[in-house]
């Protein structure tokens, strides 16, 4: 089966951002993790980030043409402000999982709102690296008839 990671804007900046919110790993640590548990699991997994919007709701778009059977999402500050890469999710009506290191939830209030959560089958918050892992475990348990 085949799973894309999409991450949104300043996310190929983790080990140097806010460290006190997001840690001291960097991007390519989380990619070694996604591409572990892939690998693992026997996953065909593509990682894309971009601080591009458009370029994120291309990617989206294309996964409904290339294969994909699911999308494990983390689109960053565009959470709450991305109508675009809602639809887009929408159109693509693939199974996408949410993901977000820290746990927005007690963050700043604009925080408060997911546009991308309203397409997706779950949300994964606050568990740092570890939340795209269970993501992607997630899905695969769901095309393997033993998800929710």
């Amino acid at each position: 089966m085949k799973i894309v990671v999409l991450n949104g804007p300043n996310l190929n900046m983790l080990g140097i951002r806010e460290k006190n919110i997001y840690g001291s790993e960097t991007y390519e640590d989380l990619v070694k993790l996604i591409e572990m548990t892939a690998e693992e699991n026997a996953i065909e997994v593509e990682v894309y980030q971009s601080n591009h919007e458009g370029a994120l709701v291309d990617r989206i778009q294309q996964a409904y043409f290339d294969g994909t059977k699911g999308i494990v999402i983390n689109p960053a500050a565009y959470t709450h402000t991305s109508v675009a890469i809602l639809d887009a999710l929408k159109a693509v009506n693939l199974p996408t999982v949410e993901v977000h290191l820290s746990d927005v939830s007690q963050r700043e209030d604009f925080r408060q709102i997911s546009y991308a959560g309203k397409a997706c089958v779950k949300t994964i918050m606050g568990k740092g690296f570890l939340g795209y892992k269970e993501a992607m475990l997630f899905l695969f348990e769901k095309f393997n008839g033993k998800g929710e």
